[in-house]
């Protein structure tokens, strides 16, 4: 990720992230909340950690719906995910698995094995074509940019 984004980011208020990522959330997830995937997340917090924007957000799942709160709130997490943005972005865009990138520690799951075992199987069940046609064509450009520049310094050093 962009070092310019970092300070940004970490300061857009609470509200406005929420405001983004709670109808984002439910736009990609849509078929699972209906589909009562998510009730796993009844009553337990997750947290999503993204290392290097430092950006934390905690996330649970309420009467059908998908629900954030604030870092104010000190929600004590049941799982949390790390990473720094660069990898989600090629998680999100199929570019990585999340297994490897775990066993290559790049991606952290801490807590609940058995709670963070169906967050993860939960993402790598969201299928990238169904995403909005302008959330989809960013991700997939992104994901294939960070590959590409990924593979040419691997082989630049290798």
């Amino acid at each position: 990720m962009p070092k310019i984004l970092q300070p940004s980011l970490r300061f857009v208020p609470f509200s406005a992230q929420k405001s983004v990522l709670i109808p984002a959330l439910h736009s990609i997830f849509s078929e699972a909340i209906t589909d009562g995937d998510f009730e796993f997340l009844q009553d337990k917090w997750l947290k999503i950690s993204i290392l290097d924007l430092q950006l934390n957000w905690w996330l649970s799942f309420d009467q059908d719906q998908l629900i954030m709160a604030s870092p104010k709130d000190n929600i004590a997490e049941d799982v949390s995910f790390s990473a720094n943005g660069d990898d989600l972005v090629l998680i999100a865009g199929r570019k990585q698995d999340p297994d490897t990138l775990f066993f290559q520690r790049r991606l952290k799951i801490e807590g609940d094995t058995e709670l963070g075992l169906e967050v993860k199987n939960l993402i790598d069940a969201i299928d990238i074509e169904q995403l909005p046609s302008s959330i989809h064509d960013l991700v997939d450009f992104s994901a294939c940019f960070l590959q590409n520049t990924h593979d040419e310094l691997a082989v630049a050093n290798g």
